[in-house]
């Protein structure tokens, strides 16, 4: 398996990134190094499977993953439309926390993280009528 990804997915990834940051009103990890690993495994998947699959979670086929769900893991995944949480760390307060305001009380995010305010309510959640 290819284990570098291509300069043009890196290239694309990279500036998707930027433009998501800038219209949710997040910002990049203050650790860049957190960032940096995120968007290699996106473009990396970009390269070999034609969409950026979060690279964050583990699948056991990641063909079947986009065959049966879909868009749900693929970024900006299902989380980050709804609740404006991204377990990666790829979009976060500039703290480095995740936005976890929105999310379900039960969810694993806000036990780990507790409630995170959201610095910019009036941006991003382009599918909060799905929450």
């Amino acid at each position: 398996m290819k284990r570098e990804p291509s300069e043009t997915s890196l290239a694309r990834i990279r500036a998707y990134v930027a433009k998501y940051r800038a219209k949710t009103g997040t910002a990049a990890h203050p650790e860049t190094d957190v960032g940096e690993s995120v968007i290699k495994g996106l473009a990396l998947h970009l390269d070999v499977l034609g969409k950026p699959l979060c690279p964050c979670n583990f699948y056991p086929d990641k063909q079947e993953e986009l065959d049966e769900n879909g868009r749900r893991w693929v970024c900006a995944c299902d989380e980050m439309k709804r609740y404006k949480y991204c377990h990666c760390l790829l979009f976060v307060t500039p703290e480095g926390l995740p936005i976890t305001e929105y999310l379900p009380e039960d969810h694993d995010g806000r036990q780990a993280y507790g409630v995170v305010a959201d610095p910019t309510p009036d941006e991003g959640r382009e599918s909060r009528h799905h929450a």
